[in-house]
C-alpha cells in the first residue's frame, strides 16, 4: 500500500518518455499493508480538504462517492486483464480516461494549464532560479534561508560519497549515463510538512557543459507511521528504509524517474530522486462542483491501478462489488464525514489549549 493516499499526494510527472502523467507521486509511507487503508486515507482526506474549501455537505459527500466509485469501476475493469496490461497502464494527462466518467470542459482546462506549468519546470529553469555563478565561473545554490542553506564540507563530501554509491542502485544503462555527470554543489533543504526534521539534500550536478545539469534530491527515509501495526516490508526491503521507499514507488507507479534509487550516508538511509522532473499540482483541494467530482472519480481510479499491480484486483473487485455497488461507496463517506466531524473537534481542542496557555504556539511569520 501507499500508506499515505491523500489528494495531495496525486499530481503530475515527466516520464522517461518526456510525457506528462498523473499518478501517486509520494511514497514516503509506503509499505505492505491492506488496501482499504489507502482508500480511507483518501476519502478522509477528500471529506477534510472540501471542508476547508466551504464545500456543503452534500457536495462533499458526493466527491467522496465520487472517489470509491473510481476505485469500484477501474479494479472491475482491471480484474479480467492480464498482468502485463495492468502494469502498462498510465495516466497521461493529456489524455485522461477513467471507466465510469467523462471529463468535463473545466476539469480539462485545469489540466492543461496544469501540464503547461509543470513542463516549464526542468533542470534548465531550476538552474535559473536556485543557481548563481562562483568567482571561478562555476555553479553552486543560491542560499534561501531556512528553506535552502550551505552545508559544511563535510557533509557535502558525505552527501557526494553516498551519491557514488546510490549509482550501484541504478539499472547499468543508467549507471553509465549518471557517470557523465559530477557533483558542483550540495545544499541542505527543507521540503515537505511531515518531512520537517528528516536530512533532505539538493544536489547539483554537470555534464558536459555547465548548462548540462541535473538535480537529485537526497532525502532521508525513515520508519513508515503504520509500521507498528504491520509486520512491514519482506527482505532485504526492510533492512534499508530508502531501498522500501524506492522499491514500493517502481511497483505502485505505472510509469516512473529512471533515476529512483537508495544509499546510506552517515549510517542513515537516504532514497534519490530528480527533482522538478516536470512535477506539478492538480488543485483539487480548491475545488467544488463537478471538477472535484471528476479528479476524486479519477484519484479513486489512479489508487485502484496501483493496488491492482500489487494485489489481487480479482479478489479486491470482489470485495468491493461488481457493477459499483453502493453499500461501500456509502460506508465509507459515512466514515469520512465522521472522520471530518473528529477532525474539527481536535483542531478546536487544540486551539483551546493554545488559549489557555497549556500549549505555546509561535507567531506566525507571514503576519
Amino acid at each position: 500500500m501507499n500508506g499515505d493516499a491523500h489528494i495531495s499526494n496525486f499530481g503530475l510527472f515527466g516520464s522517461p518518455q518526456g510525457d506528462v502523467v498523473l499518478d501517486l507521486n509520494d511514497f514516503d509511507e509506503v509499505t505492505v499493508g491492506p488496501w482499504e487503508w489507502d482508500l480511507k486515507r483518501l476519502c478522509a482526506s477528500i471529506e477534510v480538504a472540501a471542508r476547508d474549501a466551504g464545500a456543503a455537505v452534500r457536495e462533499r459527500r458526493q466527491a467522496v462517492l465520487s472517489a470509491v466509485s473510481g476505485y469500484q469501476h477501474t479494479m472491475d475493469d482491471l480484474a479480467p486483464r492480464g498482468s502485463l496490461d495492468v502494469w502498462q497502464r498510465a495516466a497521461r494527462a493529456d489524455d485522461l480516461e477513467f471507466t465510469g466518467i467523462e471529463i468535463d470542459t473545466h476539469s480539462q482546462a485545469v489540466v492543461r494549464k496544469a501540464v503547461e506549468k509543470a513542463r516549464r519546470k526542468n533542470n534548465k529553469n531550476l538552474l535559473d532560479r536556485v543557481g548563481e555563478r562562483r568567482t571561478d565561473g562555476g555553479w553552486r545554490f543560491r542560499e534561501e534561508p531556512p528553506i535552502l542553506a550551505r552545508v559544511n564540507e563535510a557533509t557535502r563530501q558525505g552527501v557526494t560519497s553516498g551519491l557514488e554509491h546510490y549509482a550501484e542502485t541504478l539499472p547499468r544503462e543508467r549507471r553509465f549515463m549518471l557517470s557523465r555527470y559530477h557533483v558542483v554543489d550540495v545544499a541542505h533543504r527543507v521540503v515537505g510538512v511531515g518531512s520537517v526534521g528528516a536530512r533532505a539534500y539538493v544536489a547539483l550536478l554537470c555534464g558536459n557543459s555547465d548548462q548540462d545539469v541535473l538535480f537529485l534530491q537526497v532525502k532521508e527515509a525513515v520508519r513508515p507511521a503504520h509500521a507498528p501495526y504491520l509486520r512491514g516490508m519482506p527482505e532485504p526491503y526492510a533492512s534499508h528504509e530508502g531501498e522500501r521507499v524506492i522499491y514500493g514507488q517502481r511497483l505502485l507507479q505505472a510509469v516512473g524517474d529512471p533515476l529512483l534509487g537508495w544509499t546510506t550516508i552517515d549510517g542513515r538511509p537516504f532514497y534519490v530522486r530528480q527533482m522538478k522532473n516536470m512535477k506539478g499540482e492538480i488543485p483539487v483541494a480548491r475545488m467544488v462542483g463537478q471538477s472535484l467530482s471528476f479528479f476524486t472519480h479519477a484519484y479513486g481510479a489512479l489508487l485502484a491501478k496501483a493496488h491492482a499491480r500489487t494485489g489481487d484486483a480479482a479478489a479486491i473487485a470482489g470485495y468491493c462489488g461488481h457493477d459499483g455497488r453502493a453499500d461501500l461507496r456509502e460506508a465509507l463517506a459515512d466514515w469520512a464525514h465522521a472522520y471530518g466531524d473528529q477532525n474539527e473537534a481536535d483542531y478546536q481542542a487544540f486551539r483551546t489549549a493554545i488559549a489557555s496557555g497549556r500549549l505555546h504556539a509561535a507567531a506566525d511569520p507571514h503576519l
